[in-house]
Formats: structure tokens, sequence, C-alpha cells
């Protein structure tokens, strides 16, 4: 007979990770996407497995039901929040969080920052519809059996989502030489607090976006620019508080970036992911901050679990 903790190792190696990319993809929170993860493993506890004859099918219906609840609630939260919302970050290099190892490429393009501000476009069941259709690659009945909608319903649902990602957002693959010479002409004009050499890597129409969560300092709204962005960027790397910020490259959410830290306290400040341009190549077209203490503990948790001391 398999007991409990047997049970709990085996949904931990053969589900939870495309559970979590799951949520984290719906949600844009790694810590609501933990939480469904739990609250589908106590539930699945429940359960008499002899009784289902897929169980990845089952949990994964299950945790879109979670999520979809869970969205409801987060639509209304959104509207009260205060700022930019942005998604919490990912590190290209965490253990669990991709659906397995082999689609970690394929993976970081889908919760890239751009991708996930768009899905917040959706509504809850566009959203669900476009994610298991086009991104877990399920037909039609079966979606229409986890929304609890007609196979039509569910067509009609993706198709509509379909159409605002694709005007919304533009993907294209990076190789990792562009990748790297982006970041260090960024990082290099940060370094040499350099405005105009800042604005010549962004392009005349760059974004940038950053979240705070009215828990720290941050833009309200998104600043457009070239010119505008590089002056306030390194306005802020010339304050006496960031005199100690040090920059650890990293890639977040499948984007060039780094983690800047307090050199001082060692504490997590920001991490700044960098969007190369979908139409000029070799300049960057968005650079995404997350400042809200509350959004990094994920970060500083799997910064600290690969430390050789932790």
């Amino acid at each position: 007979m398999t007991t409990i903790s047997e049970r709990a190792l085996r949904y931990d190696r053969e589900h939870a990770r495309s559970l979590r990319a799951l949520a984290y993809r719906m949600l844009g929170s790694r810590a609501e996407a933990e939480d469904i993860v739990q609250e589908a493993w106590l539930r699945w506890a429940e359960v008499d497995e002899s009784t289902v004859l897929h169980a990845g099918a089952y949990l994964s219906r299950l945790v879109t039901n979670l999520c979809l609840d869970k969205l409801g609630s987060a639509a209304a939260r959104r509207e009260h929040y205060v700022g930019v919302w942005l998604p919490e970050p990912l590190l290209d290099d965490e253990d669990g969080w991709s659906p397995s190892p082999e689609t970690q490429a394929e993976f970081a393009q889908d919760v890239s920052v751009a991708f996930m501000l768009t899905l917040e476009r959706l509504s809850p069941l566009e959203r669900a519809a476009f994610l298991l259709h086009e991104v877990f690659d399920l037909d039609f009945d079966e979606i229409a059996r986890r929304l609890e909608r007609s196979p039509a319903a569910c067509r009609q649902l993706a198709s509509r989502a379909r159409k605002h990602v694709s005007a919304d957002y533009a993907r294209r693959e990076v190789e990792q030489e562009e990748r790297d010479r982006l970041f260090g002409a960024f990082s290099e004009a940060l370094r040499s607090f350099d405005v105009e050499a800042l604005a010549r890597v962004l392009t005349e129409d760059a974004v940038l976006l950053s979240d705070g969560g009215g828990k720290v300092n941050a833009v309200p709204y998104p600043l457009h620019g070239a010119a505008l962005i590089a002056k306030t960027f390194i306005g802020f790397a010339r304050l006496p508080g960031s005199r100690d910020w040090r920059l650890q490259p990293a890639r977040i959410n499948g984007l060039p970036g780094c983690l800047i830290i307090d050199g001082a306290s060692g504490r997590l400040v920001q991490t700044v992911a960098l969007a190369p341009s979908a139409t000029e190549p070799g300049r960057i077209g968005a650079i995404y901050i997350q400042r809200n203490p509350d959004k990094l503990q994920g970060v500083m948790a799997a910064l600290e679990r690969g430390r050789p001391d932790a």
C-alpha cells in the first residue's frame, strides 16, 4: 500500500513542475502558483487514484479551475494596485518551474514579461483557453471538459485570445550573442552614468515599466522614449542611496538582465529585464524593473538556496 509520503514524492516528481508552469502562466505570480500547486496536492491526497484514468489530466484540470477562481479576485486587486503591475520575476536557471528541463528554452519564451502582460489583457476564460491550446497543445474537447464549456465556445475563446496576442506581442528568437551585447552596452552605460550611451542602445519608442507596488519608490507610470528613459534611469543610479549597488547578470523570464543588489546589506533591490526590440535588432525595446519587495521574495529565496553556505 502506498503511503502518503510516497504519494507526495511521486506528485512532486511527476506532476509539480508542469502544474507550477501552468499556474504561473495563468496567474503571473510565483507565490500564488506555489499555493495553487500545494492546494492541488491537498485535494489530490484525498482522491482514490484507482478511480482516476489519467492523473496528469485530472491534476491539470484541477489546477486550471483553481487558477480561474483565483483570477477573479486577482482582477479586482489589479484595479486597486498602486502604479504599474508586472509579473513576479523568474530566473531562467531556477529548478522546478519549467515543465521539464528539456523545455526550458521554450518555457522562457512563454513567460517573457511582454507575453505575460499580453495575457493580463485577456479575460480569465480566454487566457485559460489560449494557454491550454496554444502552449499546452490540448484539443478543444479536452479544454471543454476543463473549462466546462462546449468545444465550440472554447474554440471561440482561444480565437479571440489569439487575435489579441498577435496584435500585442511579437515573438522573436534572440541569439545569445545579441543578448550578451545588449546587456554589456546597458551595464557599461549604467556604470559610467552615460545618459547618451544608454539612449543609443534603446529604440526611440522604447518603454520602461517599473513595479513598486506602493511598497517602495518606483516610476508610477510607463516611461516612453529613449532620451527620457536614459535620463531617468541614470538619474536614479546617481542617487546617494544607489552608491553601493552592484549588478549581477541574470536571465529573467527569458530576457537578458540583472539583479541589482545592495553591496552593504546584500539585499536584492530590484530585477531588471531587457527586452530586445522586435523590429530593430541590436537595440532594447523595453526595460522591466521589479522593485516590489513582496514580488522579489521568490528570487531572494532562490539566491539563498544557490549560495554554497545555504
